[in-house]
């Protein structure tokens, strides 16, 4: 079901939990699906020797695509125009993410949000903003 102008305000805020306890599976079978192999994704080794890391990490387009799930949730399939975000930190095995939506703006027919994504310890993984179209 679609938002509706008349049942929203600025300051509306709409959170869900994204994933619990991220999985290294899942991150490999992003690197699969979306074909990039890059190895602080998928090599344990490498991240730490070579990146410097203390393990791989999730790809920042699987975070941004969870968040996109939340945001389609909220505002309905099919209704958002525009949809951006910014890598603040690293995505790891065994993250909890979170992800939240705030109405910064209501104007013909559209709605602003500005979308945060926080993993288990607060800190922001993801931060940017989406516009969607209203009933």
């Amino acid at each position: 079901m679609a938002l509706k102008a008349d049942e929203l305000k600025v300051g509306d805020t709409y959170t869900e939990r994204l994933v619990e306890d991220l999985k290294r599976t899942t991150i490999v079978q992003y690197a699969g699906a979306s074909g990039d192999y890059n190895p602080v994704h998928t090599d344990e080794l490498f991240t730490k020797e070579v990146a410097g890391y203390p393990t791989v990490f999730a790809h920042g387009m699987l975070t941004m695509g969870m968040t996109g799930r939340m945001l389609t949730n909220y505002v309905g399939d099919g209704r958002l125009t525009e949809y951006g975000v910014r890598f603040t930190s690293q995505v790891f095995p065994g993250d909890s993410l979170d992800s939240t939506a705030t109405v910064t703006a209501i104007r013909d027919g559209l709605v602003d949000l500005e979308v945060s994504t926080v993993n288990q310890k607060g800190v922001e993984v993801a931060k940017g903003s989406a516009t969607a179209r209203l009933d």
